[in-house]
Formats: structure tokens, C-alpha cells, sequence
């Protein structure tokens, strides 16, 4: 999955769970607090914390 914040974007490696329900397909309650997580430290320009848990990239707009 991934998330982006300001000039970042993180992979993060999640697992989705399917089910035979109509809320399916979801994320474990790890995983979601994983992405929050993740979305937090980009925010907070800590991408040490960041890269724990997801590959991150740097965002350059392109001017056309």
C-alpha cells in the first residue's frame, strides 16, 4: 500500500485479509497502526522511523 505525505511516499508491505463477508477484503489492526504510523514519522520529516517499516521515495513535481 502506499501512503504519501508532503514530498514523500512510502510502500508499506501490508496483507489484506479476505473473508467471506461484505466487509471484505481488510487489514489487521497491526497493519493498520502500521500505516499510521508510517504516515506520522513523514509528517514529522522522521523518515529514519519511516523506513522501518516501508520503502521511501522523494516526490519531484515535474514542470511540462
Amino acid at each position: 500500500m502506499r501512503v504519501r505525505e508532503g514530498d514523500y511516499l512510502a510502500e508499506v508491505d501490508i496483507q489484506l485479509i479476505y473473508t467471506e463477508d461484505g466487509w471484505s477484503p481488510y487489514l489487521s489492526l497491526e497493519d493498520a497502526q502500521k500505516l499510521d504510523e508510517v504516515r506520522e514519522a513523514l509528517r514529522q520529516g522522521d523518515l529514519a522511523t519511516a523506513g522501518q517499516h516501508a520503502r521511501i521515495y522523494s516526490l519531484t513535481p515535474l514542470a511540462v
